[in-house]
């Protein structure tokens, strides 16, 4: 049976911690809108703040849905599946938003996460209103084998100009047109981790 949490506590955070993959969902609030479900991996980009607060690092990639659902209404839900050991799957619903280089606010932030992914475009922080699990019998057993370097490979061989107009071209708006990431020029975006 699912259990509500009062807050995401140690043995969560841990167990939260040791999970290889989450999944976010939004929606705009338009009934015609698309709803968005992505995948996030990467270990060292996702942290907690507190036990009603997470982050994560968001990346430059092809799409732009979770930012600009965000800074139209905020509503999230993060999604763990215990794909190894007993299971589980741990739901954070809560409010998000964004935090971009152009942002006060945004050393703090970016900091604890350090340096070591080139294209970071955001940080994506959520206060967490309601902490809940249930029992994922039906998610399969899977194994873990190895972290993909893919988009970081990619991100660092576009470099910060290239990567400036990929944001402008494909991060601009969501598929249904809702303003995601603001075009900056390239002296605009040095990102610096103190």
């Amino acid at each position: 049976m699912g259990k509500q949490y009062a807050g995401i506590d140690g043995r969560l955070q841990e167990w939260i911690e040791a999970q290889h993959v989450f999944f976010v969902a939004t929606a705009p609030l338009s009934a015609e809108g698309h709803i968005n479900v992505s995948p996030r991996g990467l270990r060292d980009t996702f942290r907690f703040v507190d036990e009603h607060t997470l982050a994560w690092l968001d990346l430059t990639g092809s799409g732009a849905e979770t930012i600009a659902h965000l800074r139209e209404n905020g509503r999230i839900v993060v999604m763990f599946c215990g794909f190894e050991g007993p299971p589980k799957i741990v739901r954070l619903h809560g409010r998000g938003h964004v935090v971009t280089p152009e942002d006060s606010g945004w050393t703090e932030n970016v900091a604890p996460f350090g340096d070591a992914h080139p294209g970071v475009r955001a940080v994506i922080v959520v206060e967490v209103s309601r902490v809940s699990d249930s029992c994922g019998y039906a998610v399969p057993t899977m194994t873990f084998e190895a972290e993909r370097d893919v988009l970081d490979r990619s991100n660092a061989h576009k470099g910060e100009a290239k990567l400036v107009s990929y944001r402008a071209e494909k991060n601009a708006a969501s598929i249904d047109g809702l303003p995601a990431l603001e075009p900056v020029s390239v002296h605009e975006t040095v990102v610096s981790h103190p």
